[in-house]
Formats: C-alpha cells, sequence, structure tokens
C-alpha cells in the first residue's frame, strides 16, 4: 500500500463496487468513499450504502447532505428562469450531478486526497461533467475512472469482485432508475430507440389516484414556500408536491436532446412536482412581470439551462445571470390554484397583490380608465409610423 488518499464516489451498485476493490488492491490507494444525497435517499437507503462501502474495505465512508444547498445553489434558479430543456426536461440528473461533483471536489480537499474517482463510463454525460468539475476545483488532484479506462464488461466487473472474495447481487435490473430531489430519470430499452416508450412497469411511481384534487401553492419573490397555506421549506414543498402529483402519472414524459459529447440521447423521466412548480410559477410570472422581463429572462434562462446541463456551473457568468434571473422575482409573489387530473394537471389561476392585470386600469376587450380613444388613435398611428413610410417609398410604383 502506497497510502495515497483517493475519494470515490460512491453509489454501492457493482460498478463503485468494482472500484473499491481495484483501487485498494490493484492501485494500492486509501480508498474514501462518498455518497451525495440530494434528496434522493432516505435514511434506510444512506444506511445500506454505507455497511456496503465497509464491506468491501473502505478506509472510511462519509455521507454529505447536499439537499438544501443543491436547492439554493441550482434548483432555485431553474425555478426563476421556468427552465425545461427543449421545453420538456427540468433537468432533473444533470444539475444534481454538477451537485454531487463540486460536494466531492470539496471533501478531496479536505481531507487532502491525492487522487478522486468516480465509476462512469465513457459514453455518457456524467464523465465530461464529473471530470471538469474536478479539473476546475482540484487540478493538482488526479482523476481515475476504471470502468471507462478498464472498458469492462459486466461479467468481467463480476469476475473480479468474486476472485476478491466478494459476492454481489449479479442481476440487472431492467431499467436504471435515478432519484433526486428535482425528479427521477428513467433508462431502459426503450429509451435506446427512438420509437418506443417505456411501459407502464418502468416508472417508479405506480397510478394509484383517479380523483382530481384542487392544490395551492404560495410563492414569495419566486420560491415556493407553501403548500395548501401551510408554510414549508422550498426543498419540502417540492418533495410533498411530487408525493400528492405523482400518483396520478403527471410529470412523467420523455427527453430527447443533444449530449455533450455529441450525440443524441433519449431518457425517461417522472417530475410531477417540478414540471407543476415551473408552470405554476411561469403563470405567476406573466401577471407580475412586464414583457421585457419575461423576454429577456426566457433568453438568458434557456442559455442558464443548457450551460448547467452541460456542467459548467463554475463559469462566474452563472453567477450573473443568477442575479438578473433573483432581480427579476421581486415582485414574484402569490397564490397558484392547480387542477390535478389523471396524466395532467390544468393552473387554474393566480392570486397576488402584484397583478398587473388589476382592473383599476381596465379590462381587456372590456373597458379602459387609463387612456381614451384618441389617445389610441394617436398611438397607432405613431406606432405605425416608419412601416407607412417604407411603404410610401418603396411601393409608389404600384399607385
Amino acid at each position: 500500500m502506497n497510502n495515497k488518499k483517493i475519494v470515490l464516489a460512491f453509489s454501492g451498485g457493482l460498478d463503485t463496487s468494482f472500484c473499491v476493490i481495484y483501487l485498494k488492491e490493484e492501485l494500492g490507494y486509501e480508498v474514501h468513499s462518498v455518497v451525495v444525497n440530494t434528496g434522493g435517499f432516505d435514511a434506510e437507503e444512506i444506511k445500506i450504502i454505507e455497511e456496503k462501502a465497509y464491506a468491501l474495505g473502505v478506509a472510511s465512508h462519509t455521507t454529505i447532505d447536499e439537499t438544501d444547498d443543491y436547492y439554493n445553489d441550482s434548483v432555485k434558479y431553474l425555478i426563476f428562469g421556468n427552465v425545461l430543456k427543449n421545453a420538456t426536461y427540468p433537468l432533473s440528473v444533470s444539475a444534481e450531478r454538477v451537485c454531487q461533483a463540486t460536494a466531492i471536489a470539496n471533501y478531496a480537499k479536505k481531507i487532502g486526497a491525492q487522487a478522486v474517482a468516480h465509476g462512469s463510463t465513457g459514453a455518457g454525460n456524467d464523465q465530461v461533467r464529473f471530470d471538469m468539475i474536478f479539473n476546475i476545483l482540484v487540478p493538482n488532484v488526479e482523476i481515475i475512472t476504471p470502468i471507462r479506462d478498464l472498458k469492462l464488461s459486466r461479467e468481467e466487473e463480476i469476475a473480479f469482485l468474486q476472485k476478491h472474495g466478494v459476492e454481489i447481487n449479479a442481476e440487472k435490473a431492467k431499467y436504471s432508475i435515478n432519484k433526486g430531489l428535482w425528479g427521477t430519470s428513467v433508462g431502459g430499452k426503450e429509451t435506446l430507440t427512438s420509437h418506443q416508450y417505456l411501459p407502464e412497469e418502468a416508472w417508479p411511481t405506480p397510478i394509484t389516484k383517479s380523483t382530481s384534487e384542487t392544490i395551492e401553492i404560495t410563492f414569495e419573490k419566486g420560491e415556493p414556500v407553501a403548500l395548501n397555506g401551510k408554510k414549508l421549506k422550498p426543498t419540502e414543498v417540492i418533495q410533498q408536491l411530487q408525493d400528492m402529483a405523482q400518483p396520478f402519472g403527471i410529470g412523467r414524459d420523455i427527453h430527447v436532446g443533444d449530449t455533450i459529447i455529441g450525440i443524441k440521447g433519449r431518457v425517461g423521466f417522472e417530475a410531477a412536482g417540478p414540471i407543476i412548480l415551473v408552470k405554476a410559477h411561469h403563470t405567476l410570472e406573466k401577471h407580475t412581470l412586464t414583457k421585457w422581463q419575461l423576454s429577456w429572462k426566457e433568453q438568458l434562462a434557456s442559455f442558464y439551462g443548457n450551460y448547467l446541463h452541460e456542467g459548467q456551473f463554475h463559469d462566474p457568468v452563472m453567477r450573473d445571470m443568477e442575479a438578473f434571473l433573483s432581480s427579476t422575482q421581486q415582485t414574484v409573489s402569490g397564490k397558484v390554484i392547480v387542477e390535478l387530473h389523471p396524466h395532467r394537471f390544468v393552473v387554474i389561476g393566480i392570486e397576488s397583490e402584484h397583478d398587473l392585470m388589476s382592473n383599476k386600469f381596465g379590462s381587456y376587450g372590456e373597458m379602459n380608465n387609463a387612456w381614451t380613444g384618441e389617445d389610441v388613435k394617436g398611438f397607432s398611428k405613431i406606432f405605425g409610423n416608419q412601416v407607412m413610410i417604407w411603404h410610401k417609398v418603396n411601393n409608389q410604383d404600384q399607385e
């Protein structure tokens, strides 16, 4: 043993179990495993992962609960920006991976590790997110990725573990599930095609509700702070809304997008809480913000979401955009009423003291209190003046 410390991002599955033994027995590292909880693990699951880590022989195992930081650093701004990648996906996994990689890098600095490791393969986005964030935050620490570098098959990993006296449940689940605060991703053979949809048994939450429900979400300066009148932490609003709405089958969809490594990717997800919150928040904004606030928000939020998806959280331009998004939320306070139905939801309306539809100034298509008909006649003539001049100058031959 060379007693060099390595921090391993650990989930307890086959790949990271292989990493523990390989790093310890073949490379001689002192392995310190870390699981970063971003709202996807309960206490029992955390305990099982810890037991697996010590059974494999790690020098230490640490659980870092990043749920609140994940909300404050990323999810909050995804709500502020109404971010749905390709108008569909609430960045359930990509934002989570950024948070996890950051926590692991900081832990590696804390214990003075000489290396960090993760179990990503060479086929997906996560390898880029983890590598890039490690290179940014701990540039002098070596990055080791056994699964990617050795290009081992699942059978070879199992045989290696058995050789070292480790028996592992080798049964491969039909579907890959990743649960976090901001939604659950679902991958399987269907998502590797362009034409098949996930079957009912693939979804983690079965549909058990059929009777419609009406709920009320309260926002203060853009943040969800209460559900059905009960004050909660924003993370609790998200989790409880998810528990209420997901049994209706709301928020199930398949996202098709461009991966960081330049190929198209397809993944299923269930994210009733995030989808409802984004739509409810956007509705409240449409009542409380000006048209140019909404326009610039839409443009910046699209870039923000794409850049976060690609792991670029630590670029200072992200802080600049977050400052803008936060500034726009000063009047985004009020209640949003939502009806839940099987497989769908309806945003009924809002109540807010900042509602710009105030009837003090008139009602669209009915009456007005802030201008006269003569005002509109003059405005309409001036508003179209330049276009009138263009037509006069360029269509002279047609007269």
